[in-house]
């Protein structure tokens, strides 16, 4: 069984989480190259363009209307639960499948010490280290920048030391939260990723509350009012890096980490202790009884 997940250009903290967890959680030789059969864990990545002939094992996935979703009752699927009661409802599952995201099971093993204290911290969307200017709105709000494309144990690590986090990466929050670390939500840049929210933080009786986060150049101020066109690589890209633009995007820059500034003084957020506790066994259960009725079946083959 091949555990797929979405990998970019770029390393990415939610997604690259199946990588670091999977292993850790399951047997030993659980997870293999064998393409018949694919486990399908953290991510908006229920879509339908998954080879047909494959069995797929679904496991706290979500959709975000990234792409077409999938019709589940094809014969070729077995979901043992999702990330919420939005992705259930869209693929046609009964509300009790929408468990939570998966990325809550790090809640169920050893995880790296905390790292150095950090006071505030904020996590921008992967993508918009493309296209903002980030590290300079943090430098100038004296925030400390969580670079998600940094290897998962480190990321966590920081988090464990972290007081606040500001985060427009949802995993960012997810996985927060799971190590009850106070989160505000800032809401993305790209409109395209806000819906997902909603999804994650409904299997937890949670109402997030979203701030807004100014763009920080003028490639995320292109990609926030087209609603998420804007290439680093294409022709906004260039411009926003070209020396005409320079001046407004110290201008962005600025106003961005004005807002950051604001940001650090909301009131953060964490789910109740009994709902995530509660989700948590839930979703243990879950995927232990999967690994039973696998292995039941390994026996009786």
């Amino acid at each position: 069984m091949k555990l797929v997940y979405f990998q970019g250009h770029v390393p990415n903290f939610g997604d690259e989480l199946n990588a670091y967890m999977w292993d850790k959680l399951l047997p030993a030789g659980f997870l293999d190259e064998d393409e018949s059969e694919l486990f399908i864990g953290i991510g908006s990545i229920l879509w339908d363009d998954y080879p047909k002939t494959a069995r797929k094992y679904v496991m706290g996935s979500g959709y975000a209307g990234y792409k077409k979703a999938p019709d589940i009752a094809d014969g070729s699927w077995d979901v043992v639960f999702v990330r919420g009661p939005r992705t259930a409802e869209k693929v046609g599952l009964p509300p009790e499948k929408a468990i939570c995201d998966s990325a809550i099971l790090l809640r169920a093993h050893e995880l790296p010490a905390a790292g150095a204290p950090i006071d505030v911290a904020f996590m921008p969307h992967y993508e918009s280290l493309d296209r903002g200017l980030w590290k300079e709105a943090c430098r100038l709000a004296g925030i400390e920048l969580i670079d998600p494309t940094e290897p998962v144990e480190t990321i966590i690590s920081k988090l464990r030391g972290t007081r606040l986090l500001i985060t427009e990466a949802m995993h960012g929050a997810i996985v927060a939260d799971a190590l009850r670390t106070p989160w505000v939500a800032a809401l993305p840049i790209n409109p395209g990723h806000h819906a997902k929210w909603a999804d994650w933080s409904g299997a937890l009786n949670l109402d997030v509350r979203h701030h807004e986060l100014k763009p920080s150049s003028m490639l995320e101020l292109w990609v926030n009012l087209s609603k998420g066109r804007g290439d680093p690589n294409g022709r906004s890209g260039r411009l926003s890096r070209s020396a005409l633009a320079s001046p407004v995007n110290a201008i962005l820059a600025r106003r961005a980490a004005s807002q950051l500034r604001k940001l650090a003084q909301q009131e953060p957020q964490l789910s109740a202790d009994a709902e995530i506790e509660g989700v948590t066994d839930r979703a243990l259960e879950a995927l232990n009884g999967f690994v039973r009725r696998r292995s039941a079946k390994g026996v009786a083959a």
